[in-house]
């Protein structure tokens, strides 16, 4: 079974970039511009893997990991937060809200796989 990732970065550029990387390893992919547009994809899709970033537009990645994790529906959804915020306290934050991995950009694409490929159920 292929698993299905909702990437949500509001850079299309940068969404672009990880879902070419993740469908050219077989993964099913789901885009969405932001954290309010991906809780709403994720509760009508529910996807195995979230991969998304931190600074965004209506709702940030933090909370959006606190709303997945908390929902019935999506909390056995893993996430990997792909951001910028390279500090440890981001790090610590993001942890504590529901990420399973902390990635920060830039990355490369064997990095990205990696980390989709360790959350994999």
């Amino acid at each position: 079974m292929t698993a299905k990732v909702l990437v949500v970065d509001d850079t299309p550029s940068i969404r672009e970039l990880i879902a070419n990387f993740l469908r050219k390893s077989g993964y099913q992919v789901i885009e969405a511009n932001n954290g309010k547009e991906a809780l709403e994809k994720a509760l009508s899709n529910v996807p195995d893997i979230v991969v998304t970033d931190v600074v965004m537009p209506e709702m940030n990645g933090f909370e959006l990991c606190r709303s997945l994790k908390k929902n019935p529906v999506t909390q056995n959804s893993r996430i990997v937060v792909c951001t910028s915020k390279n500090q440890d306290i981001d790090r610590l934050w993001g942890m504590k809200q529901g990420a399973d991995i902390y990635l920060t950009k830039p990355f490369t694409e064997e990095e990205m796989i990696e980390a989709i490929q360790s959350v994999a159920v």
